[in-house]
């Protein structure tokens, strides 16, 4: 069986109040050819498949009609998964309609471990060919009982156990329905959240990253064959071990991943083992940083523009000369070109070394810097940062995983 693994779609993200639908849709139409020209059976999404709770009605009309193309597909099966982006009631709402076409969501977590342990049956529906552990992005509340007075080692401790907790019964149940249906089949986990070692890349708030729960490889049991793992937007293997990744996401987040290539993960899963390669994912919109004195900078553009090629920039002058007139050379440089610069800072040495700092651009601040940048200007004592990091990165974490569809 020949599986396909994707992750953190973001469908509806916008880059610096640009919207992105025709990447969106670019990826989408690419990844229904993916399938028929890798010859998948199985496709996985391992949650954030929305990049909010509320998706736009473009966003949902991409989502439908990839899933009405993939449907009509030699695909067997759609296993999806929800993310923290994404709102639990919305992807759960047509699940037993989408079921009748071979499309298993789990939106969430419930209380019965059983609804996350998906039997996928061979075309003619009479023999069973894989079991999925399907298990959503796990909220605080699904693995963790709150207590007064705890400290922020207790919460880190019942987090990481919590999950464990979790994906150990599930297995478990995995395990039993295999040995019940009588069949040598091989069993694949999902999972949407950290892991020790993994590198993150834009998109992912970095504040909570480092004070919220990471899991170790113990975390998933030996029994599984595959672990398909969304959150982290770089693809990666992790703690060494191949059959533990990180699909990644199929287009660049931020400007931070630029020069990332992109891919899906496919899986074969035989009797003799399992193997893994990666397909890399077309660039369907160039992004590019470019930082420099002004003479790199201008050289750089020049080369962009005369390739023609329509591409966002990230411009940053961190030359000796001050250039007065630094916004006017960059759009006369773009002017009539397919060149468009959506970033602009002028670091030049001048300005770095003068004692006002250069004003800040709030819109290209991240909800942890200008936190950061609030208690510093309070002078918070240094003593009392790790606990605030870790209080505003639970805000955050619990306003990521609201879900305003819920009553």
């Amino acid at each position: 069986m020949r599986l396909i693994h994707t992750a953190d779609w973001h469908i509806g993200r916008m880059l610096h109040d640009k919207q992105r639908y025709d990447e969106f849709e670019a990826f989408l139409v690419w990844m229904a050819d993916a399938i028929e020209s890798l010859q998948a059976d199985v496709l996985i999404v391992a949650g954030d498949i929305f990049d909010t709770a509320t998706p736009s009605n473009r966003a949902q009309q991409l989502y439908y009609d990839f899933l009405k193309a993939a449907g009509q597909s030699r695909l067997r099966h759609i296993v999806i998964v929800g993310g923290n982006h994404d709102s639990p009631t919305f992807l759960d709402a047509p699940r037993e309609l989408l079921k009748v076409f071979d499309i298993h969501v789990v939106g969430q977590a419930t209380e019965n471990l059983a609804d996350e342990v998906l039997v996928l049956y061979d075309k003619q529906r009479s023999q069973p060919e894989l079991i999925v552990c399907a298990v959503p992005y796990l909220r605080d509340r699904d693995i963790r009982t709150a207590e007064a007075g705890e400290s922020i080692e207790d919460k880190e401790l019942k987090l990481v156990e919590g999950t464990r907790k979790h994906y150990r019964e599930v297995t478990q149940l995995a395990v039993e329905r295999r040995l019940a249906l009588k069949a040598d089949i091989p069993i694949v986990a999902t999972g949407h959240l950290y892991t020790n070692s993994g590198k993150v890349g834009d998109g992912v708030r970095s504040l909570y990253v480092g004070t919220l729960a990471h899991v170790d490889a113990g975390v998933f049991p030996s029994e599984l064959d595959y672990v398909a793992l969304g959150h982290l937007h770089v693809p990666q293997s992790v703690f060494g071990q191949e059959r533990i990744r990180y699909s990644g996401s199929p287009i660049p987040m931020g400007f931070g991943e630029a020069g990332q290539e992109k891919s899906i993960c496919v899986v074969d899963l035989q009797k003799g083992g399992t193997s893994f390669e990666r397909h890399p994912i077309p660039v369907f919109r160039r992004l590019e940083q470019i930082r420099g004195d002004w003479p790199t900078i201008e050289a750089r553009l020049c080369e962009l523009s005369a390739t023609g090629e329509a591409a966002w920039l990230d411009v940053t002058h961190e030359g000796a000369e001050v250039l007065g007139n630094f916004v006017e050379r960059l759009e006369q440089l773009t002017k009539d070109t397919q060149l468009e610069v959506l970033s602009k800072k002028d670091n030049s040495r001048l300005l770095r070394n003068s004692p006002a700092p250069p004003p800040i651009d709030l819109k290209e601040q991240t909800p942890e810097q200008l936190f950061e940048l609030c208690w510093s200007k309070s002078q918070v004592p240094i003593e009392q940062w790790p606990e605030l990091k870790q209080c505003f990165a639970e805000v955050s974490q619990q306003h990521d995983e609201h879900d305003p569809r819920a009553t």
